[in-house]
């Protein structure tokens, strides 16, 4: 699935992380790490937000220094905390995404109103609380047929009942389109979901283990 390779990232000449070679099969993983070791910046790297050395491969032929623009249609990402133009209205954003993704805003329109979000979608990002935001981030990053969807502190400023429809949303994608998670997660996962592996971030590398 996601294939790192020679992989090292700093912020100026500090190291953060190194990896020599790490492949992670098609699953959902829960990635696990004290604040500062890392977890963050290995999801945005994998995103194709920053800029790293060595180089990861998604299903062995889409090299995303190679094909930056397919890769990135196939990997989909959700900060943990999500920043919108605030003169957009949810639907515009929804809109924008299905287009970046060569996807239709069906499947994510359904999946905000499941979040009880249907009475906001036509209304600008400006008036939404932090939990409506993070409702719309998730919801996007859940939009089309990824093949990888990196979610960062998911969990986060979710009323319980959205919380039960993220699970039920990823057991659905990963069971019946092959979708595979990776989530930065402090809190505990709380609903069952297929089997999950860890992924410790620790003293600048990362290790995979079941739980």
């Amino acid at each position: 699935m996601l294939r790192l390779e020679h992989f090292r990232k700093t912020y100026g000449n500090t190291p953060v992380l190194t990896i020599d070679a790490l492949t992670l099969d098609r699953s959902i993983y829960w990635i696990k790490g004290i604040n500062g070791s890392g977890k963050s910046t290995l999801l945005k790297t994998m995103a194709g937000i920053l800029a790293f050395e060595g180089n990861i491969v998604l299903n062995g032929t889409v090299d995303i220094r190679k094909q930056p623009v397919h890769y990135r249609k196939r990997v989909n990402f959700a900060e943990a905390e999500p920043l919108f133009p605030p003169f957009l209205t949810g639907y515009e954003m929804i809109r924008l995404f299905a287009a970046a993704k060569d996807a239709t805003t069906k499947y994510t329109i359904e999946l905000l109103e499941r979040m009880n979000m249907h009475e906001y979608i036509q209304e600008p990002i400006s008036i939404y609380s932090s939990g409506m935001i993070k409702k719309l981030s998730l919801a996007l990053a859940l939009t089309g047929t990824p093949d990888v969807v990196l979610l960062d502190e998911p969990l986060i400023t979710m009323d319980e009942a959205s919380l039960g429809v993220l699970y039920e949303c990823i057991t659905e994608k990963y069971t019946r389109e092959g979708t595979s998670f990776l989530l930065s997660s402090h809190q505990p996962l709380t609903h069952s979901l297929p089997p999950v592996k860890e992924l410790l971030v620790h003293n600048g590398t990362v290790t995979c283990e079941p739980i």
